[in-house]
């Protein structure tokens, strides 16, 4: 993700599986709903049931997990290699909001071709003519379903001195509870409250990335964990205990699965299932973080790189797929899979390729972004400094 750099010599093989799972979980989620992104309510039930129980198991791995991971990857580079605060936040600057700020033009123009399809291109046109509307874009990332990402895992690398704190106490970690408590708590009361606020988006946000804050000290408790050293017996006990919570999490999403099966509905109001969605990514942290000493196959280490690129450009072939597989009658669980399967080979071809050509790879996530000239008079040990 945005802090990967990490020698080869020092390579976490497991920390690779983690980050393609999670790339390819996200393809999948995406591709479990109908073209409203509904759970396909003009179906019957036994209809519904591999759409969304094929949806609980790609939603193992959230965005979520994917902050985890590049947060953890950032404390553990900043171990590795100390920066100041200035140095660190430009360079995390250039990795995440140049690629973003290319899909986002990217996307508002891109997503012309499915409305265009399916009837809606005026309300697309009249969005796009709209200056609030790519506001909303280049802060928030409401231009496409996922962009929402980069710009909040860019306001949580500005709170990486406080996750420090969690390398030496990793029982810190359990911060996390709290802040997905207080989340639950105040999104209940803004939402039924404050919709008519404005600016109302804006402070849904502002909620997530405070609340998300308890991730971030939870990557660095995980790296306060591995830093102190485990022993092979101390890592298969994480591994178990991991797998314990997220097997009995998992249950709990089986209980939402049958209602929104028989419902055709999300069912937001199930408050158990808030709190196994959210913390499912952190077990699943643990359980691979305790099978490092496992022998990954080494295709994993060279598919790992483009997991970045495959969450970032996996839309495009959704929508194609959409466009060229929707119609009335269509039958729910091969619409699903097959959009997965194409969206997955698709998307990592695309990036493969797009690797190829060094001066364009950073849209994706590969190669050096290009340099910003407003910078490029700062020197080195300014930066250093945190001047």
């Amino acid at each position: 993700m945005g802090s990967n750099e990490k020698p080869q010599s020092d390579r976490m093989f497991w920390l690779d599986c983690l980050r393609l799972l999670a790339s390819i979980s996200m393809v999948g989620l995406h591709a479990s709903s109908d073209i409203m992104g509904q759970p396909f309510p003009d179906y019957q039930p036994s209809e519904r049931v591999f759409p969304v129980l094929f949806r609980s198991v790609a939603y193992l791995a959230r965005t979520e997990l994917f902050i985890i991971i590049s947060l953890f990857l950032l404390i553990w580079s900043l171990d590795k290699r100390g920066r100041g605060y200035r140095e660190t936040v430009f360079e995390q600057m250039k990795r995440l909001l140049l690629p973003f700020a290319f899909w986002v033009v990217f996307y508002a123009f891109f997503r012309l071709i499915k409305a265009t399809h399916f009837g809606y291109e005026a309300a697309l046109m009249s969005e796009l003519a709209t200056p609030s509307a790519w506001l909303g874009y280049f802060t928030l990332g409401t231009v496409q379903y996922h962009m929402h990402f980069l710009p909040t895992l860019f306001l949580l690398v500005l709170f990486y001195p406080f996750y420090q704190v969690a390398v030496r106490t990793p029982m810190l970690g359990l911060l996390v509870l709290l802040c997905l408590f207080v989340k639950r708590e105040v999104d209940v009361f803004i939402w039924a409250e404050l919709q008519i606020v404005s600016g109302f988006e804006y402070l849904v946000r502002g909620v997530k990335v405070m609340a998300y804050i308890g991730y971030g000290v939870v990557a660095a408790s995980f790296y306060g964990i591995l830093k102190r050293g485990m022993t092979k017996s101390d890592a298969h006990k994480l591994t178990a205990v991991a797998l314990f919570v997220c097997v009995m999490l998992y249950f709990i999403k089986l209980v939402y699965s049958y209602k929104v099966i028989q419902t055709g509905h999300w069912n937001y109001n199930y408050t158990p299932a808030y709190w196994a969605d959210f913390l499912i990514p952190v077990a699943l942290f643990g359980i691979f973080m305790g099978a490092k000493n496992s022998n990954f196959p080494a295709l994993i280490g060279r598919l790992a790189p483009f997991g970045f690129g495959i969450y970032l450009v996996h839309p495009i072939f959704l929508d194609l797929l959409e466009i060229a597989l929707w119609h009335d009658g269509v039958n729910p669980s091969v619409y699903v899979a097959t959009k997965a399967f194409v969206a997955t080979v698709l998307a990592t071809c695309a990036v493969m390729f797009i690797s190829k050509f060094k001066k364009i790879a950073w849209i994706v996530g590969l190669g050096k972004p290009p340099r910003l000239r407003n910078f490029s008079n700062l020197r080195a040990k300014d930066l250093a400094k945190g001047a």
